[in-house]
């Protein structure tokens, strides 16, 4: 953990697109964690998408047009921190790329990316969090997608999962093929939705084999892509992210609208 003597490191946290339409909650989990764990917490006004689906589809342009203003506007804090391996991978990764050869702006992105890092990674490896007080007992048996961008772009796999071991009640069993694509990858959905859609039934057939009534996971737009599968076949599964869980958050409705007890 990087030491600021005398003060609580001072936080920005990145607000993602999809978050912020879809599921404002895990924000809120998200600031609660944190806090918790002794940061200094902001959200900046006026943040924009990190630049991810222009970059992915070769819009380079717009996609540094975007990564100019992240920069811009989370240059002064002390870290970034985000729940989203995609979002933050694209941070990490894609910016220093994005500016290879510019003098001022790869500079700039290289710093932000060096201190920018996923939410789970940050309070887990970061900061040192080994437990977390989620409340009351969580009687649910839960197991966890690992998004691609995560696991593959930040090395996330442990951390979410020996957070979670901390939470009371809550037991975490391995669906098959936890480390497989559910098919979201963003754009990868629109331009080949037949097979985002035989990917993502496979996922539900693992979560279901699995006898979880809980799926958990750190990207938003796979558990939305899941969750909505789910829904579909009236699976009484709900989808949680792991933010909310973690921050006894989790007590509404899941992603796309499972309730308690749900058929």
């Amino acid at each position: 953990m990087t030491q600021h003597p005398g003060k609580s490191p001072r936080v920005g946290l990145f607000a993602t697109c999809l978050m912020n339409v879809f599921r404002p909650g895990i924000g809120f989990a998200a600031a609660k964690l944190l806090e918790d764990a002794g940061c200094s917490v902001e959200v900046p006004d006026a943040q924009t998408c990190c630049g991810q689906p222009g970059y992915n589809s070769g819009d380079f342009d717009s996609a540094r047009a975007l990564a100019r203003q992240v920069i811009e506007l989370f240059e002064p804090f002390d870290y970034v921190v985000g729940p989203s391996g995609s979002c933050m991978a694209t941070i990490r990764h894609d910016y220093p790329a994005l500016f290879e050869g510019d003098p001022n702006w790869s500079a700039r992105a290289q710093r932000l990316a060096a201190k920018s890092f996923e939410l789970m990674s940050f309070l887990h490896d970061e900061l040192g969090v080994t437990r977390v007080d989620a409340g009351t007992p969580l009687k649910r048996k839960a197991t966890y997608h690992d998004s691609c961008s995560g696991l593959r772009g930040l090395g996330i796999k442990g951390q979410p999962r020996a957070l979670l071991a901390s939470v009371e009640g809550l037991e975490l069993v391995e669906m098959q093929d936890a480390e497989v694509c559910c098919g979201f990858g963003g754009t990868f959905c629109v331009k080949y939705p037949e097979i985002s859609e035989k990917m993502v039934d496979d996922k539900v057939a693992n979560i279901l084999a699995s006898g979880a009534d809980t799926v958990l996971g750190g990207d938003l737009g796979c558990l939305m892509n899941i969750a909505g599968r789910l829904r579909r076949i009236n699976a009484p599964v709900r989808v949680f992210h792991t933010a909310e869980v973690l921050a006894g958050l989790a007590d509404e409705a899941g992603i796309a609208g499972r309730t308690e007890g749900a058929a």
